[in-house]
């Protein structure tokens, strides 16, 4: 392990977050020589720490702290207080991700131009695009071991993949597979093969699945570059009279407020927890939060659209078993607004396992139905939705200043109301994933709304122009130039993908980049 680096060192990079974005940050930087702190408000677990219960794991790895909650979204009226299930730990939500690594489509790259104005939508073409990321996409892919690519096999079908099959194929659609999954099919990298277990969102006990957890924060560690400091919570940022970034206050694990020096800051706490350590930076200079003079800080705030299908069929399933999302259906993730919505959509399968089924069913629910479709659990088939929701300014992270945390740090609000756009696109969906599971002889089907697990993406968004956003294509704040934001937050668009690829991809292009600006003293 390396020797604490000193709270005066301003010579070191301070990653604030652990996870997909801040966690490979910190390796890429450490492998390069440059010395790192990680702050980490979460506790530290690995493998063998791992809890094979839903409840159980929940309340080990879930952010549990205090959050609000408006607009007129599902979960605001029956999860108030958990708009998402992120992960406090080191290693972040990628010890909680199922693993589904896919590169955006090229069109996604440029949702404004591609889909035009779209009444109430937020939309903007992102500044970079597919032939500039795909060399990184290939590093990703290659850290990350994901399946049906570099050579690697596709992960074994469970029975809830047969049966999404077998109706995906009925109904003519053609991209279908167990997926592009970081989650190792053979023996790579010094982690063994899936095993099956399928509790892949608590943990993978057996290290199959890749995690910053237990691969990047290590190895970055045994460069003698990085230190993680976990349960040390970031409060503010700090900076000088000419704007740059100087350092970062944070509380220790005594509850003793310190502050880390600094010669950059990369904020990496996700699409809630980075604009909310912004906000909370205000200052003179920066009355309504730091690298915030396009007000866009906090603002933008998408989840993807989401929402699950299940079936109950004649046989048993038991679709807990193996592989939670090893299953895919692409043929809707394509633009056609002739289905009368702009961006595409994809079916995933999905087994929460039988706790959370119960909690997100039908929340507050009683009697027969009810009761009834747990009764089937067995005989159970389900899916679930994600597809392109459209950024809206209003769907924002504001500070709540009447609830504040144990640290006396006003709390994140999440506002969030669904686009016409999502609810035509999740409507869609709800009738195909029905139609899938009656093509193969289901019984009944259920669509359910969404849930707090979901993606977040959004809240300090890439632009090209500085008005527009919060941070230019390198993930660099357009105001402060020593300050970068290194998670999903930085995300323009969401495309239809699940995110973590991409924030991994752009986390190592990132590392390359300060290297360089580092080298040639221009931060």
């Amino acid at each position: 392990m390396p020797a604490p680096f000193d709270l005066n060192d301003d010579t070191v990079v301070v990653v604030v977050g652990t996870g997909a974005g801040g966690g490979v940050l910190a390796n890429e930087l450490a492998q390069k020589g440059i010395s790192v702190v990680a702050l980490e408000a979460g506790g530290r677990y690995l493998p063998e720490d791992y809890i094979n219960d839903e409840w159980d794991s929940f309340a080990q790895l879930a952010w549990l702290d205090p959050r609000t909650t408006s607009g007129d979204w599902r979960v605001a009226k029956d999860f108030s207080g958990l708009p998402a299930w992120i992960v406090k730990a080191v290693g972040g939500t990628s010890i909680h991700w199922a693993g589904a690594s896919l590169r955006f489509q090229d069109h996604e790259w440029k949702a404004a131009t591609t889909y035009g104005p779209v009444q109430g939508a937020n939309l903007l073409d992102w500044p970079i695009d597919a032939a500039e990321m795909a060399p990184w996409y290939d590093k990703a892919e290659d850290k990350l071991k994901v399946t049906r690519t570099g050579g690697r096999d596709g992960l074994p079908g469970n029975n809830n993949f047969k049966v999404l099959e077998a109706g995906a194929k009925a109904l003519g659609y053609q991209e279908v597979n167990t997926g592009h999954m970081a989650i190792n099919s053979a023996d790579y990298d010094d982690r063994i093969s899936c095993q099956q277990t399928g509790f892949c969102f608590q943990g993978c006990k057996w290290g199959a699945k890749w995690s910053a957890a237990y691969t990047d924060i290590p190895r970055g560690e045994d460069t003698g570059n990085l230190e993680v400091r976990d349960r040390c919570q970031a409060l503010r940022i700090e900076h000088d009279d000419t704007g740059k970034v100087t350092g970062v206050v944070y509380v220790d694990p005594d509850g003793n407020q310190q502050m880390q020096q600094a010669r950059i800051v990369a904020v990496a706490g996700n699409s809630i927890e980075s604009p909310r350590l912004l906000l909370n930076s205000s200052s003179s200079m920066f009355p309504n939060g730091l690298a915030n003079s396009s007000g866009q800080v906090g603002r933008n705030y998408m989840r993807h659209t989401t929402g699950s299908v299940y079936a109950v069929f004649e046989k048993p399933v038991r679709m807990w078993r193996g592989t939670t999302m090893a299953g895919i259906v692409r043929d809707e993730a394509r633009h056609d607004p002739s289905r009368g919505f702009v961006g595409g959509y994809e079916f995933e399968t999905l087994s929460l396992g039988l706790p959370f089924m119960a909690a997100f069913l039908d929340p507050g629910a009683w009697g027969r139905e009810f009761t009834s479709a747990l009764d089937g659990y067995e005989k159970m088939a389900g899916l679930w939705i994600v597809g392109e929701d459209m950024p809206q300014e209003t769907n924002r992270i504001t500070l709540n200043y009447d609830v504040t945390d144990k640290f006396g740090m006003p709390v994140a609000n999440v506002n969030f109301d669904n686009h016409p756009n999502d609810n035509a696109m999740r409507n869609h969906a709800y009738q195909q994933g029905k139609a899938i599971y009656e093509a193969v002889g289901a019984t009944r089907t259920f669509p359910t709304p969404p849930y707090p697990s979901t993606h977040n993406l959004g809240t300090n968004r890439m632009s090209e122009n500085p008005r527009d956003g919060v941070v230019n294509k390198w993930g660099q704040s357009h105001d402060v130039p020593n300050l970068f934001v290194s998670d999903g937050s930085q995300f323009t668009t969401g495309a239809a993908e699940n995110p973590t690829l991409t924030i991994v991809a752009l986390a190592i292009r990132q590392a390359d980049h300060i290297a360089g600006e580092m080298n040639a003293g221009n931060i």
